[in-house]
């Protein structure tokens, strides 16, 4: 029989199942003394299977999968990340030679790629007259795990995005981070737009379900 489509199914207070073989893999941050985010660091495989369900309620005793709490802890999981696309909601800022995708308003989970103690990317977007800062742009786009920005060139207005293998991510104290256009449904069967980086809540606490919101760092949620 042939392998089944990778997809991720939300279920209605409960977990999300993982379909299709994805590996499931540590994911951390690399950061500058000043506590800049600047890279991601790949850890150890998890023995996760065909088929597995992660916990998103945040609070099972073997996350990042689900021992069953959420039914204990009535768990409710109430869902509002949107179904349109990031086309129809992004702002598009043109720049010399670059131009920059926002949709942080939907996506954004607070992850600290798009700047640094210096300068943001809005405000590097009025300095792209030089090479080396749509390049550096660019390069810290590329590493946004949600997608809540992304970057096109001039010959061609379709976003620039990394070459990431279809895999889910799990960051410690984070969101997963699921990787490659695999399908993403919600618990009332309405699927998420398929995108090339999605960032899933796992401590229970997003707003926007089953979409991560940062809302993990005022929760101070710790796991693996």
């Amino acid at each position: 029989m042939p392998e089944p489509e990778p997809r991720i199914e939300t279920q209605a207070g409960g977990p999300y199942i993982v379909r299709g073989a994805l590996p499931l893999v540590g994911r951390e941050s690399v950061e500058t003394e000043h506590g800049e985010p600047i890279a991601w660091r790949r850890g150890a495989d998890f023995d996760a299977g065909e088929t597995y369900p992660l916990c998103r309620c945040g609070e099972s005793g073997n996350r990042p999968f689900c021992d069953g709490t959420h039914a204990a802890i009535g768990f409710e999981g109430s869902e509002s990340a949107p179904t349109n696309t990031a086309d129809e909601r992004q702002e598009t800022i043109d720049g010399t030679g670059i131009t920059l995708y926002d949709d942080r308003g939907a996506l954004c989970i607070g992850a600290g790629f798009c700047g640094s103690r210096l300068k943001n990317i809005w405000e590097m977007m009025d300095e792209t007259n030089e090479s080396t800062v749509r390049a550096q742009i660019a390069a810290m786009v590329e590493r946004c795990p949600s997608g809540a920005i992304r970057y096109a060139l001039p010959d061609d207005a379709t976003p620039i995005e990394p070459s990431l293998r279809p895999e889910v991510g799990v960051e410690p104290g984070g969101p997963l981070w699921v990787h490659g256009g695999i399908d993403v449904h919600r618990a009332d069967g309405e699927p998420i737009e398929s995108r090339n980086r999605v960032t899933l809540c796992r401590c229970g606490q997003s707003q926007n379900k089953p979409l991560c919101d940062g809302a993990h760092r005022d929760a101070g949620f710790e796991s693996d």
